[in-house]
């Protein structure tokens, strides 16, 4: 295995699960040879159903020290919450 391959993530979905998980990471040349390495490093019991396998490098996300001002202006977004509509009588679901 060569130290320039990149680095892959793994996400796995089980055989009862409805969503994939991450479970690590895998070096490979290719997205290919990554999801074969993936599903020879973390299905080898079958475990899972479906393998993801995501260039590490195209992965981009938020900072939890800057949880405040990633979320808490979706509170200042009310037109987003239907908390001030008044609903009439006759409608059962919405």
């Amino acid at each position: 295995m060569s130290k320039d391959w990149p680095l892959w993530e793994v996400f796995v979905r089980s055989r009862g699960g409805l969503s994939h998980r991450h479970v690590g990471s895998v070096h490979a040349p290719d997205a290919e040879i990554a999801l074969r390495h993936a599903r020879d490093t973390y299905t080898r019991r079958m475990e899972g159903v479906s393998l993801w396998v995501v260039p590490s490098a195209q992965i981009v996300a938020s900072d939890p020290a800057d949880d405040a001002a990633m979320f808490d202006p979706a509170a200042d977004k009310v037109y987003r919450h239907p908390t001030f509509y008044s609903i009439p009588d006759d409608v059962k679901h919405i």
